[in-house]
């Protein structure tokens, strides 16, 4: 089996990336071959490229932090799995491609009838938001809460998440984006006003958690948002992405910061959020979490009770133009690269 691939050779511009070919061999033991129909361009890769997320690989390899795709062959048996069934997987690396040979303990099955492409963005941003939600903040119908990035990817499906399970989100956008923000049924805030004023005019006591991807100075008006026993979610520094030197120094610096909150005797907790964690520690209770979160959030896309934001799909092979249009700010949900698409004009 041949496969087409794209390599990150090291640090550089999107225009960097490589179009290689290799042969792949026939899966093993408790492996599956996948054609992948659908990988992600996420914030992971715009700092991968530029050698800045905390935890990558040892260049050259092949970006791709999640995919959606098909069993070609199984290596073994493998119960619930079949060639033929339509798959998701959170990989970290290793999505861009025609074809991967993955664990199949990591494959969790997609339902029949919904798009490859539109299962593709609730992947890595439909288990952030679920776990965050659910997991970390365990936020309660009634309560209000506040997102940072309402219209973004991880965001837009935190607000439709946190719509369906009857909470009452406050989100931020740029002016233009207000409106689909209302659309989602949240109430939309100016980023660039003082988003903090606003938030205590509209929940004077304070709200229930914030959904922070942002990190930076920004970081502690998110905390003096919330009410007593409120709970603070950091899941990101995008403020620090152009930021020279060691890329995992404004993480740290934000762990740093959350763990001095949490020792604070006001009740309120912070967290920062790690799609990963717990994943090398007990990776048979990680890999059943993930497969039962992921799992419910295909159910409600598969109801339309959350739906699919697709900005742009991109061929393979234009994965550069992917990567650099992700980069531009003019994305509205989703980019992602399909094999099989037509080129992008």
């Amino acid at each position: 089996m041949r496969t087409t691939e794209i390599v990150l050779p090291g640090v550089g511009e999107p225009e960097s990336l490589e179009v290689r070919v290799r042969d792949l061999p026939a899966p093993g033991p408790g492996q599956a071959l996948v054609r992948i129909e659908a990988s992600g361009v996420t914030f992971a890769e715009q700092q991968m490229r530029r050698g800045k997320y905390y935890d990558m690989p040892a260049f050259p390899f092949v970006p791709g932090y999640d995919l959606v795709g098909t069993v070609e062959a199984l290596g073994s048996p493998v119960p619930g799995l079949a060639p033929g069934q339509r798959v998701a997987a959170l990989t970290k690396t290793g999505g861009w491609a025609e074809y991967a040979l993955l664990d199949a303990a990591d494959l969790v099955p997609v339902p029949d009838g919904v798009d490859a492409a539109e299962a593709e963005t609730m992947v890595t941003n439909g288990a952030t938001a679920w776990r965050m939600l659910h997991r970390t903040a365990r936020v309660r119908p009634g309560e209000t809460v506040v997102v940072h990035g309402a219209n973004g990817g991880v965001g837009s499906v935190l607000v439709q998440l946190a719509r369906a399970h009857g909470v009452q989100v406050i989100g931020t956008a740029s002016a233009r984006n207000q409106e689909a923000v209302r659309a989602m049924g949240a109430v939309p805030v100016d980023y660039r006003g003082d988003v903090l004023a606003r938030v205590r005019e509209l929940a004077p006591g304070g709200v229930a958690a914030v959904f922070d991807h942002v990190g930076g100075k920004g970081i502690e008006d998110s905390w003096r948002m919330l009410a007593p026993g409120g709970t603070l979610v950091s899941y990101g520094s995008a403020a620090t992405r152009d930021q020279p030197g060691n890329g995992a120094l404004p993480v740290l610096k934000l762990v740093a910061r959350l763990m001095l909150w949490n020792a604070l005797p006001n009740g309120r907790s912070a967290h920062f959020f790690n799609l990963w964690a717990g994943r090398a520690r007990r990776p048979d209770a990680y890999r059943a979490e993930l497969r039962e979160d992921l799992t419910r959030v295909f159910a409600l896309l598969r109801d339309r009770t959350v739906t699919a934001r697709i900005d742009r799909v991109y061929p393979l092979t234009q994965a550069a133009e992917a990567l650099r249009y992700a980069e531009s700010g003019a994305v509205v949900g989703k980019v992602v690269l399909a094999p099989g698409a037509p080129a992008a004009g």
